[in-house]
């Protein structure tokens, strides 16, 4: 215990903020949330215990959490690796050595500070609107613009590209990682006359797993928690047709539109062990894709 602490006790001192924060502001609301998910509770009068009806209910006769989830996996699908096939694109331009690469860091990852606010989602619908800049770009063509927001064929889709402006903070992990492969490698590929596509995928990618590992998960949970964008461009309703009913839309719509505060505590557990899921898939599939320098066989 003695060896173990020793070797441990800076970690855990660094995490101490941590847990202070976790155990006093955050553990009581988590088990209130938990007993609120098996009860019929307004805000108003006393929860009423209901035991599993709620969740009977939602995975029974709610059609519309079946709706929501449809939604948010196909984001969710969508969203991720563009945002981090964007990520990694850009980190590899900025890995170039630019003279002034500190500049254009801070200006990609703008994106990421600015996106999940309310003035950014308020102008994405703007842009995208019938009479929007978008369509008067594409008139400029020739093209015929759509109603991208008001179609529901169309609507996920504008969400999914302001996903991908938003990769700012991925693309700093993918440039911190490419820095870290060492450059005699691709040195002795050059030497050997490997293309560079084959450097890329013979080198690069083995080499950044990784670093794709953690920013699969990060941005994977950050995208099943998306909210804001979805609820002002949606008018906090899910519009048009439900094709923008994220999760998190019918979640909050449940708990602070209709009041049904046990209901939605049972949508946000059932989100929890949906994204528990998806990251404990990615922990035991990493071992098959991901591997370390310090590994040994």
């Amino acid at each position: 215990m003695k060896r173990f602490f020793a070797r441990n006790a800076p970690g855990y001192l660094f995490l101490t903020p941590w847990f202070i924060g976790f155990f006093l502001l955050a553990l009581g609301p988590i088990l209130a949330s938990l007993y609120l998910s098996f009860t019929r509770y307004d805000m108003v009068g006393d929860p009423r215990w209901v035991g599993f009806d709620n969740y009977e209910y939602m995975f029974e006769r709610d059609r519309r959490f079946w709706k929501a989830l449809e939604v948010t996996f196909t984001y969710v699908a969508l969203a991720v690796p563009a945002r981090l096939i964007m990520a990694l694109g850009v980190a590899m331009l900025l890995d170039k050595g630019l003279r002034t690469i500190g500049l254009y860091r801070a200006i990609f990852y703008l994106p990421s500070l600015l996106g999940a606010s309310i003035a950014i989602a308020i102008l994405w619908r703007q842009l995208f609107s019938v009479d929007g800049v978008v369509n008067q770009v594409l008139a400029v063509f020739g093209i015929q613009g759509a109603a991208w927001i008001s179609n529901p064929d169309t609507s996920l889709y504008t969400l999914v590209v302001l996903a991908m402006w938003q990769f700012g903070s991925p693309m700093l992990i993918f440039l911190a990682g490419l820095r870290g492969i060492p450059r005699d490698l691709y040195e002795a590929a050059e030497i050997d006359g490997t293309p560079k596509r084959r450097q890329f995928f013979r080198i690069t990618l083995p080499l950044l797993a990784p670093v794709i590992f953690f920013n699969l998960v990060l941005q994977t949970i950050e995208a099943f928690k998306t909210f804001s964008s979805a609820f002002i461009i949606s008018n906090g309703t899910g519009a048009p047709a439900d094709s923008l009913l994220f999760y998190t839309v019918y979640l909050f719509n449940e708990a602070f539109k209709f009041f049904r505060m046990g209901y939605a505590s049972a949508l946000a557990w059932v989100l929890l062990l949906i994204i528990g899921f998806f990251t404990a898939v990615s922990f035991f599939t990493s071992k098959y894709w991901v591997h370390y320098e310090n590994e040994r066989d």
